[in-house]
């Protein structure tokens, strides 16, 4: 994940503090939407980290064909990536 739990927890709060100020929502558990938000928060943010584990899991599967075929491993990451973000309809 590209930003640290810590930062993840003051952008949720930051949040709920704006939507709050600006009337979008109303809450007396700030603590709880916080916390709901920055799961949520993290959840999106680590979807490129699961996809790129799932990336790794495939091209060891194929590492074989690919030695042969000499295919170049960088090269395929991006293309399975690409269709891991088209198939689960990610915006990375």
């Amino acid at each position: 994940m590209i930003f640290s739990r810590e930062y993840i927890g003051y952008l949720s709060r930051r949040t709920v503090k704006h939507l709050q100020d600006v009337k979008l929502i109303h809450t007396n558990q700030a603590a709880l939407v916080e916390e709901r938000v920055a799961e949520a928060m993290i959840e999106e943010l680590s979807l490129e980290d699961r996809i790129n584990d799932e990336v790794r899991i495939i091209l060891e599967a194929y590492q074989q064909e690919m030695l042969k075929s000499g295919a170049q491993y960088a090269e395929m990451f991006k293309k399975v990536k690409a269709e891991l973000v088209r198939k689960y309809k990610a915006v990375i």
